[in-house]
């Protein structure tokens, strides 16, 4: 008979504590209000956290893009530096010089090194 009792003593707590959640007088206790500090500090990091995930996740959407830009701009500079050592081809530059009726002429000999020598008359 002590068994029943306890069983059922077990059943009624949990009734009353659910009971008491649901209307509010567990909130209210002095027990729980004492705790409520503690309470507030785990939300304001709970909210610290999401706040941080979320702060992150859009620096790294952001890094992402400025890689991905910096990697068509790199590829645009390749494209413009070869168009450049195209353009700088001496054989190209005649064709312009040509093209643009400008009076200019090939050299037909390569340059010379000039040697002066300082003499000690001053």
């Amino acid at each position: 008979m002590s068994t029943e009792t306890n069983t059922s003593g077990k059943g009624k707590h949990r009734r009353n504590g659910l009971k008491s959640f649901l209307g509010g007088r567990l909130l209210a206790s002095e027990k729980m209000m004492k705790q409520l500090p503690f309470f507030f500090f785990v939300a304001f990091l709970g909210m610290l956290m999401i706040s941080n995930r979320y702060w992150s996740e859009k620096t790294i959407r952001r890094i992402e893009a400025v890689q991905d830009s910096i990697k068509e701009l790199r590829a645009e500079s390749v494209t413009w530096e070869t168009e450049l050592m195209k353009m700088n081809r001496p054989s190209e530059i005649v064709e312009k010089v040509q093209a643009s009726g400008l009076e200019l002429q090939e050299a037909s000999e390569p340059p010379r090194k000039l040697k002066v020598e300082k003499t000690d008359n001053e």
